[in-house]
């Protein structure tokens, strides 16, 4: 399964979502379906802006973590 850390990563570097829609251009739909994880798609472009404007990789955004079973 695919972790979306977006949430974590605004809070450790004190950001709001509208810090994050100034910063990246992007729509503040955009930005609250990944913040509150609801979104199930995400664009190259989307990625590309937020890994941009937090100074983050792909990889600290989505993490994919094995599925537990049981």
């Amino acid at each position: 399964m695919i972790v979306n850390r977006l949430s974590e990563i605004m809070g450790r570097k004190r950001l709001n979502q509208r810090d994050v829609v100034r910063g990246t251009g992007l729509a503040i739909n955009t930005v609250a379906g990944l913040y509150n994880d609801k979104a199930r798609r995400v664009d190259m472009d989307t990625l590309d802006k937020l890994c941009s404007f937090l100074g983050v990789t792909v990889g600290e955004i989505l993490e994919y973590q094995e599925e537990q079973e049981g």
